[in-house]
This record gives C-alpha cells, sequence and structure tokens, in this order.
C-alpha cells in the first residue's frame, strides 16, 4: 500500500533547488499516482524559475511547464503528504512554526539516511547550478529507491 499521495520539496524561494528537484523526481516517473510539487519559504509574490536553473533543467533535457513560486503554508500537512527541505535550519523553522501540524518532514538527505544540506547555487555561475542539479539527481535517485521499498 502507497504510504504518501504526494512529495512536496521545500526550498527557500521556490525559484531554484525547489523546482529542480521536482523536475527530476517528476521525470523519474517512480510512482505514476504520486503528485510531485515543490514549495518555498519566503515567497513575496510568484516567480518563475531561476533562469540559470531553467538552462540546468533544459540541458538535462528537463523543464517544469509554466512554473511559478508558491508559498508553503500549515495547509501542506497532512498523513500523505512527504515534505523534504533542502536545508535543516528550513527543517526546524517548519517545526517551529507548526509544532501541532508537522508530520512527515524531512531534509532530503535525512529522509536517505544522511545528513547535511543541499547546496545552494544562488547567485554563482551556471556551472554552479549544474553541480547543484547533479547531487540533487543523485539524492533523489536515492529517495525513488526508498519510496518504491516503502510502498512494497
Amino acid at each position: 500500500m502507497k504510504k504518501y499521495d504526494k512529495v512536496l520539496f521545500v526550498s527557500h524561494s521556490d525559484t531554484c533547488r525547489g523546482p529542480m528537484a521536482e523536475a527530476i523526481m517528476q521525470r523519474l516517473v517512480l510512482l505514476e499516482d504520486i503528485l510531485i510539487d515543490s514549495k518555498g519559504m519566503i515567497v513575496l509574490f510568484p516567480e518563475p524559475v531561476n533562469p540559470k536553473a531553467a538552462d540546468v533543467l533544459r540541458m538535462n533535457g528537463q523543464e517544469l511547464q509554466e512554473h511559478m513560486a508558491v508559498p508553503f503554508t500549515v495547509d501542506d500537512f497532512d498523513d500523505r503528504t512527504l515534505i523534504l527541505t533542502m536545508e535543516e535550519a528550513q527543517k526546524e523553522k517548519l517545526l517551529k512554526d507548526y509544532p501541532a501540524q508537522a508530520k512527515n518532514l524531512y531534509t532530503l538527505l535525512e529522509y536517505i539516511g544522511r545528513s547535511g544540506d543541499i547546496y545552494d547555487p544562488i547567485g554563482k555561475d551556471l556551472p554552479e547550478y549544474g553541480k547543484c542539479f547533479h547531487i540533487l539527481e543523485a539524492i533523489i535517485q536515492e529517495i525513488a529507491k526508498v519510496l518504491r521499498e516503502e510502498n512494497q
């Protein structure tokens, strides 16, 4: 039986790491009936994917159609949603802001039994965005494996 109906990636602004993680996970089509999405911790207005992140996605044969940044809200917590943050500080902030509602909340690395944060390339050159993409790709492949095992 399937444990989650949705995987939600949470990043700072939902314009770089979160959308890249979303695109990578969607490409894996690990479980066709799981919704994949991303949201941001600080989103003041709808904003498209960072141009360098979009370029890296295209260079890797992927893209997000019309993705716009969306803020994370308390309503995103539920029993059937897996919430994965890019950084430990983001997870801790969500736990602090929503102590009664927080559930199924992990960092990406924590979910696969490791520790640490996902490298943030914001403000750097294109190769650094590529580095972030490849880090995310390797980790998300491991996440997909864990999800498959949990659903068996």
